[in-house]
């Protein structure tokens, strides 16, 4: 009895750790694309296929990196338990997400590789930093208690 008990509940911190990071990922997904899309609409952003400036690279570096810090705190906020390692955890996914891109663009003549080197760069970082603004909370909550 007591192995199925244990069983149901390492399955259900298992299911939570999947949904946190499934939620951390489409929170990075969805503000870096609406991002984007809302740049081209502005007329900020070239078309799709264009090159884009260093400054406006720049720019998508910056909000790129603040919506990996968030998103790591949402999966750290929703992970069952060791949030910075969901966090990490979530940089990682990230990490390989970006080598991925820039293997995919890096002939491409869509922009110069210091955009995508940086966003590998700072894909750890970001995770950690994600990961630290929620572990900052959860000393904050206890300390009030």
């Amino acid at each position: 009895m007591r192995n199925e008990v244990t069983d149901k509940e390492s399955r259900r911190r298992l299911g939570r750790s999947v949904f946190a990071l499934i939620v951390g990922s489409l929170v990075a997904i969805i503000l870096s694309i609406g991002t984007d899309v809302g740049l081209h609409l502005l007329g900020m952003f070239p078309a799709l296929g264009q090159p884009t400036s260093d400054p406006l690279l720049l720019l998508a570096t910056a909000y790129r990196t603040l919506y990996g810090v968030f998103s790591s705190y949402v999966v750290a906020r929703l992970a069952p338990d060791k949030p910075m390692q969901h966090a990490l955890v979530g940089g990682v996914i990230g990490l390989v997400v970006s080598v991925g891109g820039a293997v995919a663009t890096w002939n491409s003549g869509l922009g110069p590789h210091w955009y995508t080197l940086t966003l590998i760069a700072l894909s750890i970082p970001a995770a950690w930093t994600g990961g630290k603004l929620r572990l900052m909370q959860l000393h904050g909550e206890m300390a009030a208690q």
